[in-house]
């Protein structure tokens, strides 16, 4: 069965985006952003590991309107040319009921996304769309990078949950800038 994994950059206050989907606090999405190199090619690493990739609309919108023509783009680095090609080629779901097109090895979903998730899971081989994995127990693992911001509200990397998540740590490391990453495993 397949492990599906969260994980997204978090504000220290919860938030992976502050008020009006803003970004910049964490070095943004896009080809333009300088998040630390070493932060960088651990995310870079991560989608190039990544057996399928769950995106929202929101996600999907930021991550698509950059990362396909990044590498193409007037003074792209070697690790930018790096991940847009992983990008692209990591095989990706978006689950959206407004979304009509998608493209880069990118299949839309715009039915039940629980439903689809349960499946995908089984199958060998966004912040409302986590929540729902996250209120239905399918979360396996939660890679948080905690950057040290305050920004007080917009989109919460958490949930309200009806029932208690008990979780494991299974790694803890520190980038430049005071940026943290924690993983946590579900226990089951």
């Amino acid at each position: 069965m397949r492990k599906l994994i969260f994980g997204m950059n978090v504000t220290l206050d919860g938030y992976i985006a502050a008020t009006g989907d803003d970004l910049g606090w964490s070095g943004g999405e896009g080809p333009d952003s300088s998040p630390s190199d070493e932060l960088f090619q651990w995310w870079s690493d991560r989608v190039d590991a990544t057996g399928l990739a769950l995106y929202g609309r929101k996600l999907w919108e930021t991550m698509s309107s950059s990362w396909p023509t990044a590498d193409k783009q007037p003074g792209a680095t070697p690790a930018v040319i790096e991940f847009a090609g992983r990008w692209r080629d990591m095989p990706k779901v978006v689950f959206s009921s407004t979304t009509s097109t998608v493209d880069w090895n990118t299949r839309l979903v715009t039915g039940d996304a629980v439903t689809e998730i349960t499946r995908l899971k089984a199958d060998d081989g966004g912040a409302t769309l986590a929540a729902a994995a996250m209120r239905a127990g399918l979360i396996d693992e939660y890679a948080i990078v905690t950057h040290p911001v305050l920004v007080g509200g917009g989109t919460p990397f958490f949930t309200a949950l009806d029932n208690w998540v008990n979780l494991t740590l299974v790694e803890t490391r520190t980038f430049p800038g005071g940026v943290v990453l924690t993983r946590y495993e579900t226990r089951r």
